[in-house]
């Protein structure tokens, strides 16, 4: 590690106003900058692609205050003296995975998530891609964990009840000059990285096999291992079979502060009590540089990076069934290739993300030039695209590293903790890998530990009307009459399928909790018409009035009362 020589990159991205030392193993930036984008650049100029040595962020930013953390308006002592085995910091793919995993084993395990349901950041602000690894080389452990990541999906999906389709993956390209060149580059993904589905198909093969994409394209690189997912589904699956297996959740649950004793955590602090595990998983997300900062482990830094995606109506997944993107080579470089287009498991569309630095870590706001600026990308992907097609959008915040690859490692000044960190895509990818090695990690530094041969690792989903044949819809409304009461018409959603999910293993009676387990409200009308009838029937279920029940978070009130003397609901 030449740290003059960092010194010198730092300073010339900086103009000489940050300044890198090497303390501990890591690579310390101190000083002050006009923006937070130039204390990215400084940081940036100092990390080492895929490197263990990691860049801490001390670097100010003039008149710059972060914003404190979201934090649960809920306050008890609920938590208060438990001591789990494990706990889990994060309601992500990843703490939920690993919950699960976890679960094999006859421990207390305990996860806890400051949201009011899981995947309500990354996790579930993604496109849910299921990626191949051909950006990806040796060295990175995004490279080591994404083929297995990748091969286990069929599987898990199975066994969670979550759809999961293999459609295919195009990287498509103008340039006919280029082919030998990229023919290289696939060889080598091929046989020296092990991406062993890459394979260059021509131009007439593409447009044979995807007529919508634009006729002049030459070539593409095709991945048919590339797969997609609902990462939202997928997340609250693995919560929900953790939970069947004796895992607690907690939600609305932030960690606020540890105590740490001759390097190893003793307690922690929420706002629901304070708990006292044996170890502790950080899967923050983009708190998790906070959470090692609490346990006194912090050699690593987080880099909040915005990301948009656009939904389109369903007539518009008539135009493919795969995923794709066009790679210019005449462009600069980047973090990503644009966005792309994903034909999803339940056949919308989806387009984008596009990739922006930012201050913010929680700011999923929707700005209409990130639209803009990916729907002009992929217009010549596909030309049929349209705007006027869009039916919602979402932006979500992912949290790298500078070195952009994972962290998946025991504390190293911390005993007791394991760090599951600088997660991004393709997280949601080797988040099945990822779960494997952690539950070892955890497994070992527990000591003996007994496996659960209770096990189940089987979770049966909610039965989706919209999905069945006449015969099949008659048999289920015979059985259960709600069923045959459709509450949402644009996804087709029973009365009887949001009771199912208010009566899964983990129950989240508000509006986005049974849309993100049964979809109502995420046709074209966007809960236009359902709404009313799915608040209706959650305040049924739990025996309050409907101005109780919520959209999301406390705070998030979906009506006031009643109005003209009319009844709440009607």
């Amino acid at each position: 590690m030449n740290i003059a020589k960092i010194r010198k990159k730092v300073a010339e991205a900086s103009r000489g106003r940050v300044n890198a030392e090497l303390k501990n193993n890591c690579i310390v930036l101190s000083g002050c900058v006009d923006s937070w984008d130039e204390a990215v650049e400084a940081c940036s100029a100092a990390a080492t692609p895929y490197s263990k040595i990691h860049v801490v962020n001390d670097v100010t930013v003039k008149n710059f205050i972060e914003k404190p953390m979201r934090m649960p308006a809920l306050s008890d002592t609920a938590l208060d003296g438990e001591k789990p085995d494990v706990l889990i910091i994060g309601g992500g793919i990843s703490g939920a995975s690993i919950a699960r995993e976890l679960s094999k084993w006859k421990l207390s395990i305990l996860l806890v998530e400051k949201e009011p349901d899981f995947a309500m950041q990354a996790s579930g602000r993604n496109d849910g891609e299921v990626h191949p690894g051909i950006d990806l080389s040796k060295g990175s452990l995004k490279h080591y964990y994404i083929r297995k990541g990748n091969k286990m999906y069929g599987d898990v999906c199975k066994e969670l009840g979550v759809e999961f389709r293999r459609v295919g993956q195009y990287v498509c390209f103008n340039e006919a000059w280029a082919k030998p060149v990229i023919a290289l580059y696939v060889w080598k993904r091929k046989h020296i990285d092990k991406i062993e589905d890459s394979e260059i198909i021509s131009g007439k093969e593409l447009h044979r096999r995807e007529p919508s994409f634009n006729g002049s394209f030459k070539f593409a690189i095709s991945n048919p291992s590339t797969g997609c997912v609902c990462p939202y589904g997928l997340t609250i699956a693995y919560a929900e079979n953790a939970v069947m297996n004796g895992a607690e959740v907690m939600l609305n649950t932030a960690v606020t502060d540890m105590q740490v004793e001759n390097g190893r955590i003793v307690s922690v602090a929420t706002n629901r009590g304070t708990v006292f595990p044996r170890i502790v998983i950080n899967a923050a997300g983009v708190f998790s540089e906070e959470i090692a900062k609490m346990a006194n482990d912090r050699f690593f830094s987080i880099h909040p990076r915005r990301g948009t995606n656009s939904i389109l109506d369903k007539k518009a997944g008539r135009y493919m069934h795969s995923v794709a993107s066009i790679k210019e080579l005449a462009s600069s470089g980047g973090h990503t290739k644009g966005g792309g287009i994903l034909h999803t498991v339940h056949d919308n569309l989806l387009i984008g993300p596009d990739a922006v630095e930012t201050s913010e870590k929680e700011n999923v706001a929707t700005n209409p030039e990130s639209i803009e600026k990916v729907f002009t990308r992929q217009k010549k992907t596909m030309p049929a695209l349209s705007e006027r097609d869009i039916i919602t959008y979402f932006t979500g915040v992912r949290a790298p590293t500078f070195e952009e690859d994972f962290i998946i490692e025991k504390g190293r000044n911390c005993q007791n903790i394991i760090h599951c960190a600088g997660i991004q895509s393709p997280g949601l990818t080797t988040a099945p890998a990822v779960a494997l090695d952690v539950e070892k990690m955890a497994v070992e530094m527990l000591g003996a530990a007994e496996k659960n041969t209770e096990f189940n690792p089987v979770r049966k989903p909610i039965p989706a009307l919209r999905d069945m044949s006449d015969e099949e819809r008659a048999k289920i409304i015979a059985e259960n009459p709600d069923y045959g009461e459709i509450v949402c018409r644009c996804e087709e959603i029973s009365k009887g399928e949001i009771l199912d999910a208010l009566n899964s293993p983990v129950c989240v009676p508000t509006l986005d909790g049974v849309k993100k387990r049964v979809r109502p409200g995420m046709g074209r009308c966007q809960g236009g018409f359902c709404s009313p009838l799915v608040t209706k029937i959650i305040a049924e279920f739990l025996g309050k009035p409907v101005e109780e029940v919520r959209k999301n978070y406390d705070g998030s009130v979906i009506t006031y009362g009643t109005n003209k003397g009319g009844t709440a609901g009607e």
